[in-house]
Protein backbone atom coordinates (compact mmCIF):
# COMPACT_ATOMS: atom_id res chain seq x y z
CA UNK A 1 0.00 0.00 0.00
CA UNK A 2 1.33 3.43 -0.91
CA UNK A 3 0.56 6.35 1.37
CA UNK A 4 1.04 10.05 0.75
CA UNK A 5 1.43 10.88 4.43
CA UNK A 6 2.63 9.25 7.60
CA UNK A 7 -0.12 8.16 10.00
CA UNK A 8 0.59 8.20 13.71
CA UNK A 9 -1.16 7.83 17.04
CA UNK A 10 -0.50 9.01 20.55
CA UNK A 11 -1.60 8.96 24.18
CA UNK A 12 -2.44 12.06 26.21
CA UNK A 13 -1.17 11.76 29.78
CA UNK A 14 0.34 14.51 31.89
CA UNK A 15 3.32 13.75 34.13
CA UNK A 16 1.42 14.68 37.30
CA UNK A 17 -1.02 11.86 36.48
CA UNK A 18 1.58 9.12 36.82
CA UNK A 19 1.42 6.86 39.84
CA UNK A 20 3.92 7.28 42.68
CA UNK A 21 4.13 6.87 46.43
CA UNK A 22 4.60 10.58 46.98
CA UNK A 23 1.28 12.12 46.03
CA UNK A 24 2.04 13.28 42.49
CA UNK A 25 3.47 11.85 39.31
CA UNK A 26 7.17 12.63 38.86
CA UNK A 27 10.19 11.85 36.72
CA UNK A 28 11.12 8.75 38.67
CA UNK A 29 10.80 5.06 37.91
CA UNK A 30 7.06 5.15 37.13
CA UNK A 31 7.68 7.63 34.31
CA UNK A 32 10.10 5.19 32.71
CA UNK A 33 7.72 2.27 33.21
CA UNK A 34 4.98 4.29 31.55
CA UNK A 35 7.27 5.01 28.61
CA UNK A 36 7.79 1.25 28.26
CA UNK A 37 4.05 0.63 28.38
CA UNK A 38 3.18 3.36 25.88
CA UNK A 39 5.83 2.05 23.51
CA UNK A 40 4.29 -1.43 23.79
CA UNK A 41 0.99 -0.07 22.40
CA UNK A 42 2.65 0.79 19.09
CA UNK A 43 1.82 4.49 19.21
CA UNK A 44 4.54 7.00 18.41
CA UNK A 45 3.57 10.01 20.54
CA UNK A 46 3.25 10.82 24.23
CA UNK A 47 1.44 14.13 24.72
CA UNK A 48 1.85 16.09 27.96
CA UNK A 49 0.45 19.41 29.15
CA UNK A 50 2.57 22.53 29.85
CA UNK A 51 5.45 21.69 32.18
CA UNK A 52 5.84 24.97 34.07
CA UNK A 53 5.50 25.46 37.86
CA UNK A 54 1.83 25.95 38.62
CA UNK A 55 0.40 28.64 40.85
CA UNK A 56 -3.09 29.38 42.15
CA UNK A 57 -5.56 26.79 40.88
CA UNK A 58 -2.77 24.36 39.91
CA UNK A 59 -3.40 24.94 36.21
CA UNK A 60 -0.55 24.00 33.84
CA UNK A 61 -1.93 26.76 31.60
CA UNK A 62 -1.18 29.47 34.17
CA UNK A 63 2.38 28.69 35.27
CA UNK A 64 4.60 30.97 37.33
CA UNK A 65 7.07 30.80 34.45
CA UNK A 66 6.77 29.64 30.86
CA UNK A 67 10.50 28.81 30.85
CA UNK A 68 10.87 26.96 34.16
CA UNK A 69 9.98 23.37 34.94
CA UNK A 70 7.56 22.33 37.65
CA UNK A 71 9.69 21.51 40.69
CA UNK A 72 7.03 19.10 41.98
CA UNK A 73 7.85 16.79 39.05
CA UNK A 74 11.38 16.22 40.38
CA UNK A 75 11.89 12.66 41.59
CA UNK A 76 12.86 12.53 45.26
CA UNK A 77 14.03 8.94 44.84
CA UNK A 78 16.51 10.07 42.22
CA UNK A 79 17.83 12.69 44.64
CA UNK A 80 18.29 9.94 47.22
CA UNK A 81 20.17 7.86 44.64
CA UNK A 82 22.47 10.82 43.96
CA UNK A 83 23.20 11.27 47.66
CA UNK A 84 21.38 14.60 48.00
CA UNK A 85 18.74 13.17 50.33
CA UNK A 86 18.77 10.29 52.78
CA UNK A 87 16.37 7.41 52.22
CA UNK A 88 15.01 8.08 55.71
CA UNK A 89 13.76 11.45 54.44
CA UNK A 90 11.13 9.60 52.41
CA UNK A 91 10.12 6.96 54.94
CA UNK A 92 7.44 8.81 56.88
CA UNK A 93 5.60 10.56 54.08
CA UNK A 94 1.89 11.34 54.41
CA UNK A 95 -0.65 8.83 53.15
CA UNK A 96 -1.53 10.30 49.76
CA UNK A 97 -4.49 9.45 47.55
CA UNK A 98 -3.66 6.91 44.87
CA UNK A 99 -5.96 8.34 42.20
CA UNK A 100 -5.83 12.12 42.78
CA UNK A 101 -3.25 14.78 43.58
CA UNK A 102 -3.78 16.85 46.71
CA UNK A 103 -1.57 19.70 45.50
CA UNK A 104 -1.43 21.64 48.76
CA UNK A 105 -0.53 18.55 50.76
CA UNK A 106 2.13 17.52 48.25
CA UNK A 107 3.64 21.01 48.18
CA UNK A 108 3.75 21.28 51.98
CA UNK A 109 5.60 17.96 52.30
CA UNK A 110 7.73 17.88 49.15
CA UNK A 111 9.07 21.42 48.74
CA UNK A 112 11.08 21.40 52.01
CA UNK A 113 12.72 18.14 50.91
CA UNK A 114 13.55 19.60 47.52
CA UNK A 115 15.11 22.63 49.18
CA UNK A 116 17.05 20.35 51.53
CA UNK A 117 18.48 18.56 48.50
CA UNK A 118 19.31 21.91 46.88
CA UNK A 119 21.09 23.08 50.04
CA UNK A 120 23.09 19.84 50.08
CA UNK A 121 24.03 20.40 46.46
CA UNK A 122 25.21 23.93 47.19
CA UNK A 123 27.26 22.70 50.13
CA UNK A 124 29.33 20.58 47.76
CA UNK A 125 27.65 17.19 48.10
CA UNK A 126 27.60 16.67 44.33
CA UNK A 127 29.94 16.32 41.41
CA UNK A 128 27.89 18.30 38.91
CA UNK A 129 29.08 21.83 39.73
CA UNK A 130 30.41 22.46 36.22
CA UNK A 131 27.16 21.22 34.68
CA UNK A 132 25.20 23.49 37.01
CA UNK A 133 27.34 26.47 36.04
CA UNK A 134 26.82 25.68 32.36
CA UNK A 135 23.06 25.39 32.90
CA UNK A 136 22.92 28.76 34.68
CA UNK A 137 24.87 30.38 31.87
CA UNK A 138 22.75 28.87 29.11
CA UNK A 139 19.44 29.73 30.82
CA UNK A 140 20.48 33.14 32.10
CA UNK A 141 17.78 34.82 30.00
CA UNK A 142 15.12 33.72 32.47
CA UNK A 143 16.65 31.76 35.35
CA UNK A 144 17.89 34.57 37.63
CA UNK A 145 14.63 36.49 37.35
CA UNK A 146 12.54 33.38 37.98
CA UNK A 147 14.55 32.60 41.11
CA UNK A 148 14.17 36.20 42.31
CA UNK A 149 10.44 36.09 41.59
CA UNK A 150 10.00 32.93 43.65
CA UNK A 151 11.95 34.29 46.62
CA UNK A 152 10.01 37.54 46.44
CA UNK A 153 6.79 35.59 46.26
CA UNK A 154 7.75 33.60 49.34
CA UNK A 155 8.79 36.77 51.15
CA UNK A 156 5.90 39.06 50.22
CA UNK A 157 3.40 36.87 48.41
CA UNK A 158 1.03 35.25 50.88
CA UNK A 159 -1.54 35.21 48.10
CA UNK A 160 -0.64 38.70 46.86
CA UNK A 161 0.48 39.41 43.31
CA UNK A 162 3.67 41.30 42.55
CA UNK A 163 1.63 44.48 42.07
CA UNK A 164 1.09 44.38 45.85
CA UNK A 165 4.71 43.82 46.84
CA UNK A 166 6.78 46.77 48.06
CA UNK A 167 6.50 49.21 45.18
CA UNK A 168 10.20 49.40 44.38
CA UNK A 169 10.41 45.60 44.07
CA UNK A 170 7.11 45.12 42.28
CA UNK A 171 8.19 47.70 39.72
CA UNK A 172 11.74 46.37 39.58
CA UNK A 173 13.71 49.40 40.76
CA UNK A 174 17.30 48.33 39.85
CA UNK A 175 18.92 49.42 43.11
CA UNK A 176 16.24 47.86 45.32
CA UNK A 177 16.18 44.66 43.29
CA UNK A 178 19.97 44.26 43.37
CA UNK A 179 19.95 44.76 47.12
CA UNK A 180 17.20 42.16 47.57
CA UNK A 181 19.06 39.63 45.43
CA UNK A 182 22.28 40.19 47.36
CA UNK A 183 20.52 39.75 50.68
CA UNK A 184 18.76 36.56 49.59
CA UNK A 185 21.45 35.08 47.33
CA UNK A 186 21.36 31.71 49.08
CA UNK A 187 17.61 31.32 48.55
CA UNK A 188 17.89 32.40 44.91
CA UNK A 189 20.57 29.80 44.34
CA UNK A 190 18.34 27.09 45.84
CA UNK A 191 15.61 27.84 43.30
CA UNK A 192 18.18 27.77 40.51
CA UNK A 193 19.44 24.39 41.71
CA UNK A 194 15.88 23.05 41.70
CA UNK A 195 15.59 24.07 38.08
CA UNK A 196 18.87 22.30 37.41
CA UNK A 197 17.48 19.16 39.05
CA UNK A 198 14.42 19.36 36.82
CA UNK A 199 16.57 19.90 33.74
CA UNK A 200 18.80 16.92 34.47
CA UNK A 201 15.88 14.60 35.20
CA UNK A 202 13.77 15.81 32.27
CA UNK A 203 16.64 15.45 29.79
CA UNK A 204 17.35 11.90 30.97
CA UNK A 205 13.64 11.07 30.72
CA UNK A 206 13.33 12.54 27.22
CA UNK A 207 16.37 10.59 26.01
CA UNK A 208 14.76 7.39 27.27
CA UNK A 209 11.38 8.19 25.73
CA UNK A 210 12.96 8.99 22.37
CA UNK A 211 15.06 5.82 22.52
CA UNK A 212 11.80 3.86 22.90
CA UNK A 213 10.67 5.28 19.55
CA UNK A 214 8.33 7.83 21.08
CA UNK A 215 8.16 11.57 20.46
CA UNK A 216 7.08 13.95 23.19
CA UNK A 217 4.36 16.44 22.32
CA UNK A 218 4.37 19.54 24.52
CA UNK A 219 1.89 22.36 24.88
CA UNK A 220 2.23 26.15 24.58
CA UNK A 221 -0.43 28.36 26.19
CA UNK A 222 -0.52 31.42 23.93
CA UNK A 223 -0.87 33.75 26.93
CA UNK A 224 1.06 33.78 30.21
CA UNK A 225 -0.23 34.16 33.74
CA UNK A 226 -0.76 37.64 35.18
CA UNK A 227 1.06 36.63 38.34
CA UNK A 228 4.24 35.20 36.84
CA UNK A 229 7.92 35.81 36.44
CA UNK A 230 7.21 36.31 32.73
CA UNK A 231 5.07 39.39 33.29
CA UNK A 232 7.03 40.76 36.26
CA UNK A 233 10.36 40.67 34.41
CA UNK A 234 8.98 41.66 30.97
CA UNK A 235 6.18 44.09 31.76
CA UNK A 236 6.97 46.18 28.67
CA UNK A 237 5.80 43.32 26.45
CA UNK A 238 2.23 43.61 27.72
CA UNK A 239 -0.41 46.31 27.43
CA UNK A 240 -0.30 48.48 30.54
CA UNK A 241 -1.55 51.87 31.69
CA UNK A 242 0.45 54.87 32.95
CA UNK A 243 0.72 53.28 36.41
CA UNK A 244 2.21 50.08 35.01
CA UNK A 245 -0.95 48.06 35.58
CA UNK A 246 -2.37 45.72 32.94
CA UNK A 247 -4.80 47.72 30.84
CA UNK A 248 -6.39 44.81 29.00
CA UNK A 249 -6.88 41.08 29.55
CA UNK A 250 -7.83 38.11 27.41
CA UNK A 251 -10.98 36.07 27.01
CA UNK A 252 -13.66 35.12 24.49
CA UNK A 253 -16.90 36.94 23.70
CA UNK A 254 -20.45 35.92 24.66
CA UNK A 255 -21.80 32.95 22.71
CA UNK A 256 -24.45 30.25 22.97
CA UNK A 257 -22.50 28.65 25.82
CA UNK A 258 -22.06 31.81 27.91
CA UNK A 259 -24.17 34.96 27.83
CA UNK A 260 -21.33 37.02 29.30
CA UNK A 261 -18.41 35.32 27.54
CA UNK A 262 -15.30 33.99 29.24
CA UNK A 263 -12.99 36.29 31.17
CA UNK A 264 -9.61 34.52 31.23
CA UNK A 265 -7.77 37.44 32.79
CA UNK A 266 -4.35 36.85 31.20
CA UNK A 267 -2.58 40.06 30.17
CA UNK A 268 -2.46 40.63 26.42
CA UNK A 269 0.70 41.24 24.45
CA UNK A 270 1.75 44.58 23.05
CA UNK A 271 2.50 43.10 19.65
CA UNK A 272 3.99 46.37 18.39
CA UNK A 273 6.72 46.13 21.03
CA UNK A 274 7.28 42.43 20.33
CA UNK A 275 7.52 43.06 16.61
CA UNK A 276 10.11 45.85 17.01
CA UNK A 277 12.27 43.42 18.95
CA UNK A 278 11.96 40.76 16.27
CA UNK A 279 9.73 38.71 18.60
CA UNK A 280 12.86 37.92 20.63
CA UNK A 281 10.99 36.87 23.78
CA UNK A 282 8.78 34.47 21.81
CA UNK A 283 11.76 33.03 19.93
CA UNK A 284 13.53 32.30 23.21
CA UNK A 285 10.33 30.79 24.58
CA UNK A 286 10.02 28.44 21.61
CA UNK A 287 13.72 27.57 21.78
CA UNK A 288 13.26 26.49 25.37
CA UNK A 289 10.12 24.46 24.69
CA UNK A 290 11.47 22.77 21.56
CA UNK A 291 14.53 21.75 23.58
CA UNK A 292 12.19 20.00 26.04
CA UNK A 293 9.78 18.36 23.57
CA UNK A 294 9.71 17.19 19.96
CA UNK A 295 6.37 18.67 18.86
CA UNK A 296 4.38 21.61 20.21
CA UNK A 297 0.65 22.13 20.34
CA UNK A 298 -0.20 25.85 20.49
CA UNK A 299 -3.23 26.49 22.66
CA UNK A 300 -5.71 29.10 21.34
CA UNK A 301 -3.93 29.37 17.98
CA UNK A 302 -6.43 31.88 16.68
CA UNK A 303 -4.95 34.46 19.03
CA UNK A 304 -2.06 34.86 16.59
CA UNK A 305 -4.53 36.13 13.99
CA UNK A 306 -6.81 38.13 16.28
CA UNK A 307 -7.43 38.02 20.01
CA UNK A 308 -10.32 39.18 22.15
CA UNK A 309 -9.25 42.07 24.38
CA UNK A 310 -11.29 43.08 27.45
CA UNK A 311 -10.71 46.24 29.51
CA UNK A 312 -8.90 45.33 32.74
CA UNK A 313 -11.25 45.51 35.71
CA UNK A 314 -14.36 44.42 33.83
CA UNK A 315 -16.35 41.74 35.62
CA UNK A 316 -17.39 39.98 32.39
CA UNK A 317 -16.16 39.62 28.82
CA UNK A 318 -19.10 41.51 27.31
CA UNK A 319 -17.25 44.74 26.51
CA UNK A 320 -14.29 43.25 24.70
CA UNK A 321 -13.15 43.84 21.13
CA UNK A 322 -11.28 41.77 18.57
CA UNK A 323 -7.75 43.04 17.91
CA UNK A 324 -5.61 41.89 15.02
CA UNK A 325 -2.29 40.20 15.75
CA UNK A 326 0.67 39.93 13.35
CA UNK A 327 0.52 36.15 13.04
CA UNK A 328 1.71 36.01 9.44
CA UNK A 329 4.81 38.10 10.16
CA UNK A 330 5.43 36.27 13.44
CA UNK A 331 5.48 32.81 11.89
CA UNK A 332 7.64 34.05 9.02
CA UNK A 333 10.21 35.07 11.63
CA UNK A 334 9.78 31.74 13.45
CA UNK A 335 10.43 29.79 10.25
CA UNK A 336 13.48 31.89 9.38
CA UNK A 337 14.90 31.13 12.83
CA UNK A 338 13.98 27.44 13.20
CA UNK A 339 13.22 26.23 9.70
CA UNK A 340 10.13 23.99 9.43
CA UNK A 341 8.55 23.74 12.86
CA UNK A 342 6.50 20.77 14.17
CA UNK A 343 3.51 22.71 15.49
CA UNK A 344 -0.12 21.67 15.95
CA UNK A 345 -2.70 24.45 15.96
CA UNK A 346 -5.46 24.25 18.56
CA UNK A 347 -8.12 25.68 16.26
CA UNK A 348 -11.29 24.74 18.12
CA UNK A 349 -14.22 27.12 18.40
CA UNK A 350 -15.23 29.74 15.86
CA UNK A 351 -12.54 29.91 13.19
CA UNK A 352 -12.46 32.68 10.60
CA UNK A 353 -11.07 32.29 7.05
CA UNK A 354 -8.02 34.32 8.06
CA UNK A 355 -7.24 31.95 10.95
CA UNK A 356 -7.57 28.96 8.64
CA UNK A 357 -5.30 30.68 6.12
CA UNK A 358 -2.70 31.33 8.82
CA UNK A 359 -2.86 27.68 9.88
CA UNK A 360 -2.80 26.24 6.37
CA UNK A 361 -0.14 28.58 4.95
CA UNK A 362 2.22 27.40 7.67
CA UNK A 363 1.35 23.75 7.16
CA UNK A 364 0.12 23.31 10.73
CA UNK A 365 -2.47 20.57 11.28
CA UNK A 366 -5.56 21.61 13.21
CA UNK A 367 -7.60 19.57 15.71
CA UNK A 368 -10.81 17.53 15.67
CA UNK A 369 -12.68 16.35 18.76
CA UNK A 370 -14.91 13.33 18.17
CA UNK A 371 -17.17 14.10 21.14
CA UNK A 372 -18.14 17.38 19.44
CA UNK A 373 -19.51 15.59 16.36
CA UNK A 374 -22.82 14.39 17.69
CA UNK A 375 -24.91 17.53 17.30
CA UNK A 376 -28.31 18.30 15.86
CA UNK A 377 -29.32 20.39 12.86
CA UNK A 378 -31.82 23.25 12.97
CA UNK A 379 -34.68 20.73 12.78
CA UNK A 380 -33.40 18.81 15.77
CA UNK A 381 -32.20 15.89 13.68
CA UNK A 382 -28.75 14.29 13.84
CA UNK A 383 -26.31 16.33 11.77
CA UNK A 384 -24.16 13.82 9.90
CA UNK A 385 -22.50 16.66 7.99
CA UNK A 386 -20.86 17.90 11.19
CA UNK A 387 -17.19 18.78 10.77
CA UNK A 388 -16.31 16.83 13.89
CA UNK A 389 -17.57 13.45 12.62
CA UNK A 390 -14.74 11.27 11.30
CA UNK A 391 -16.17 10.63 7.84
CA UNK A 392 -15.91 14.38 7.19
CA UNK A 393 -12.23 14.73 8.16
CA UNK A 394 -9.29 15.00 5.82
CA UNK A 395 -5.70 14.21 6.71
CA UNK A 396 -4.64 17.67 7.94
CA UNK A 397 -5.78 17.22 11.52
CA UNK A 398 -4.83 15.70 14.84
CA UNK A 399 -7.95 13.99 16.14
CA UNK A 400 -8.95 13.27 19.74
CA UNK A 401 -11.82 11.44 21.40
CA UNK A 402 -11.61 14.34 23.87
CA UNK A 403 -8.94 16.61 25.32
CA UNK A 404 -7.91 17.54 28.86
CA UNK A 405 -10.80 20.05 28.86
CA UNK A 406 -13.46 17.47 27.99
CA UNK A 407 -15.17 14.92 30.12
CA UNK A 408 -13.89 11.39 29.64
CA UNK A 409 -15.64 9.61 26.76
CA UNK A 410 -17.55 7.37 29.19
CA UNK A 411 -18.44 10.34 31.39
CA UNK A 412 -19.57 12.31 28.35
CA UNK A 413 -21.67 9.46 26.98
CA UNK A 414 -23.44 8.71 30.25
CA UNK A 415 -24.36 12.40 30.57
CA UNK A 416 -26.25 12.44 27.23
CA UNK A 417 -30.01 12.17 26.97
CA UNK A 418 -31.43 9.00 25.43
CA UNK A 419 -31.88 10.45 21.92
CA UNK A 420 -28.28 11.62 21.79
CA UNK A 421 -27.04 8.31 23.15
CA UNK A 422 -28.92 6.53 20.38
CA UNK A 423 -27.29 8.74 17.75
CA UNK A 424 -23.87 7.82 19.09
CA UNK A 425 -24.67 4.09 19.22
CA UNK A 426 -26.19 4.14 15.74
CA UNK A 427 -23.19 5.95 14.26
CA UNK A 428 -20.68 3.63 15.92
CA UNK A 429 -22.86 0.52 15.47
CA UNK A 430 -22.14 -0.68 18.98
CA UNK A 431 -23.70 -1.36 22.35
CA UNK A 432 -23.42 0.96 25.36
CA UNK A 433 -20.82 -1.38 26.86
CA UNK A 434 -18.62 -0.98 23.78
CA UNK A 435 -18.98 2.76 23.25
CA UNK A 436 -15.55 3.89 24.50
CA UNK A 437 -13.49 1.49 22.42
CA UNK A 438 -15.79 1.99 19.44
CA UNK A 439 -15.06 5.71 19.66
CA UNK A 440 -11.35 4.94 19.81
CA UNK A 441 -11.67 2.64 16.81
CA UNK A 442 -13.52 5.29 14.76
CA UNK A 443 -10.81 7.79 15.64
CA UNK A 444 -8.00 5.44 14.68
CA UNK A 445 -9.58 4.46 11.34
CA UNK A 446 -10.23 8.07 10.32
CA UNK A 447 -8.25 9.98 7.69
CA UNK A 448 -6.76 12.30 10.34
CA UNK A 449 -2.98 12.38 10.21
CA UNK A 450 -2.67 11.68 13.93
CA UNK A 451 -5.06 10.19 16.48
CA UNK A 452 -4.54 10.95 20.19
CA UNK A 453 -6.34 9.14 22.99
CA UNK A 454 -6.49 10.36 26.60
CA UNK A 455 -5.32 7.70 29.02
CA UNK A 456 -8.67 7.90 30.84
CA UNK A 457 -10.41 6.63 27.71
CA UNK A 458 -8.02 3.72 27.27
CA UNK A 459 -8.82 2.79 30.87
CA UNK A 460 -12.57 3.36 30.26
CA UNK A 461 -12.82 5.77 33.17
CA UNK A 462 -16.01 7.69 33.93
CA UNK A 463 -16.59 11.32 34.82
CA UNK A 464 -14.77 10.91 38.13
CA UNK A 465 -11.53 10.88 36.11
CA UNK A 466 -12.18 14.13 34.24
CA UNK A 467 -8.97 16.16 34.22
CA UNK A 468 -10.23 19.73 33.95
CA UNK A 469 -13.46 21.61 34.50
CA UNK A 470 -12.95 24.80 32.43
CA UNK A 471 -13.71 28.17 34.03
CA UNK A 472 -13.69 26.70 37.53
CA UNK A 473 -11.31 26.30 40.46
CA UNK A 474 -12.68 22.90 41.38
CA UNK A 475 -10.23 21.14 43.71
CA UNK A 476 -10.49 18.10 41.44
CA UNK A 477 -9.05 20.07 38.51
CA UNK A 478 -5.80 18.72 37.11
CA UNK A 479 -5.65 16.08 39.83
CA UNK A 480 -6.53 12.69 38.31
CA UNK A 481 -3.84 10.00 38.49
CA UNK A 482 -3.32 6.53 37.05
CA UNK A 483 -3.41 3.90 39.74
CA UNK A 484 -0.60 1.35 39.84
CA UNK A 485 -1.33 -1.71 37.73
CA UNK A 486 -4.11 -0.04 35.73
CA UNK A 487 -2.19 -0.09 32.44
CA UNK A 488 -2.30 -3.78 31.59
CA UNK A 489 -0.82 -5.83 28.77
CA UNK A 490 -4.37 -6.56 27.59
CA UNK A 491 -5.10 -2.85 27.04
CA UNK A 492 -1.72 -2.34 25.35
CA UNK A 493 -2.33 -5.24 22.98
CA UNK A 494 -5.83 -4.04 22.18
CA UNK A 495 -4.47 -0.64 21.17
CA UNK A 496 -1.57 -2.25 19.30
CA UNK A 497 -4.09 -4.15 17.15
CA UNK A 498 -5.81 -0.87 16.29
CA UNK A 499 -2.48 0.81 15.51
CA UNK A 500 -1.70 -2.04 13.12
CA UNK A 501 -5.00 -2.22 11.25
CA UNK A 502 -5.26 1.58 10.98
CA UNK A 503 -1.67 1.82 9.63
CA UNK A 504 -0.72 4.29 12.37
CA UNK A 505 2.77 2.88 12.65
CA UNK A 506 4.62 6.11 11.87
CA UNK A 507 5.79 4.69 8.52
CA UNK A 508 4.79 5.33 4.95
CA UNK A 509 2.90 2.52 3.33
CA UNK A 510 5.74 1.64 0.98
CA UNK A 511 8.19 1.53 3.92
CA UNK A 512 6.08 -0.65 6.23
Amino acid sequence: MNSTYIRTAGILLHITSLSSDYGIGDLGKEAYRMADWIASTGVGLWQVLPLGPTGFGNSPYAPRSTFAGNELLISLEQLVYEGLLDSRDLEHHPVFSRDHVDFNRVLTWKLPLLKKAAANFLSGKHSHQSAFDAFCSKQAFWLEEYAAFMVLYETYGDGRWFSHWPKELGRRDPKALDAFKAEHRGKLDEWKVLQFFFEMQWNAFKLYVNAKGLKLMGDVPIFVASDSADTWSNLHLFKTDAQGRFSAVSGVPPDIFSETGQLWGNPVYDWDVLKKDGYGWWIKRLERLFAMTDILRIDHFRGFDAYYEIPAGDATAENGIWVEAPGKDFFNVVRRHFGPVPIIAEDLGLMTPSVEELRNSNGFPGMKILQFGFGKDEKGQPNYYDDFLPHNWDEHFVAYTGTHDNNTTLGWFTSLDEDDKQMVLSYLDCSEQEVVWSMIRALMLSHARCAVIPMQDLLEKGGEARFNYPSSCNDRNWSWRVEKGACTAHIANRLLDLVTISARTGKRGDDA
